[in-house]
């Protein structure tokens, strides 16, 4: 394949002890080399550390099925542009320009990039019982302007993306990144999609580090969902959402050590994929 025709979508996420400045070097070096990239951050940590300092704590919602998200109540969510959009996104975008690149850094509301549906309610699992949350800021992409980002990847442009998206109807809210990167990859044809994380891949058993599940396949996805708990479902999903709709590979790997996009690329972590065992 012509490397000018090959796009990577990498999330990179913002749990405690990440640097998305890790990256930098391996992306300018895949720019070097005629490859697209795209580039979908998180800030979780920062955004846990400022909210304590401003006295509104961050609240985590766990769902019936296990799925872990933010508690985006208005407070929450003006923080969370604050260190998302602001600070994470804006440092990113600084030391990729230092190092040569021309990038651009954006939110899912600028432009209407991720246009998402906001959740009429959300059921939360407190204390044994299940409760509904009505007034929470947050839902899932729905759809991505591929043409736009497209169109800056070709001027030659890296973007750097990060939530909250927007409804249709011009609200801000919260949206999993990981989840926000699949679609992102699925809209503009990407062939590949880095879930880079303070995590090393998806294991069988969460406490037992040698347990890792290196490749799932089409016809083994039930496995992953099983293993799957806490932050690691939503990763799941988006491989899963990732895969089913088009894109070849999809890595769940660590930001962490040397060349963390050189080693999630020929497989170190979890590797989706659609290929079929003869």
């Amino acid at each position: 394949m012509n490397a000018s025709n090959h796009t990577i979508v990498i999330k990179v996420g913002g749990g405690e002890g990440i640097d998305p400045l890790n990256l930098i070097p391996e992306i300018i070096e895949l720019r070097d080399a005629g490859i697209r990239v795209v580039l979908v951050h998180g800030g979780s940590h920062e955004t846990n550390q400022i909210a304590e300092q401003l006295g509104h704590p961050t609240r985590t919602i766990i769902s019936p099925s296990g799925n872990q998200s933010r508690r985006t109540d208005k407070t929450t969510l003006d923080i969370f542009k604050m260190v998302y959009c602001g600070k994470v996104n804006k440092t990113i975008v600084e030391h990729l320009c230092r190092a040569g690149a021309h990038a651009i850094g954006l939110s899912g509301i600028d432009a209407g990039i991720w246009i998402g549906k906001r959740k009429s309610a959300i059921r939360s699992v407190e204390n044994g019982n299940t409760m509904i949350i009505r007034d929470d800021l947050s839902g899932r992409v729905e759809s991505v302007d591929a043409e736009f980002i497209n169109s800056l990847l070709d001027s030659g442009l890296i973007p750097v993306l990060t939530p909250p998206a927007v409804t249709s109807d011009g609200i801000a809210i919260n949206v999993d990144a990981d989840r926000a990167a699949a679609a992102t990859a699925r809209a503009i044809g990407a062939q590949e999609l880095l879930l880079l994380s303070n995590v090393s891949g998806l294991l069988r058993d969460p406490e037992d580090r040698t347990s890792l599940i290196d490749t799932i396949r089409g016809e083994t996805l039930d496995l992953a969902h099983e293993a799957a708990q806490g932050r690691m479902k939503n990763k799941v999903l988006a491989a899963e959402e990732a895969i089913l709709g088009g894109v070849s590979q999809v890595v769940i790997g660590s930001a962490s050590g040397d060349r963390p996009i050189e080693r999630a690329r020929a497989g170190s972590g979890t590797r989706f994929c659609n290929e079929v065992v003869s």
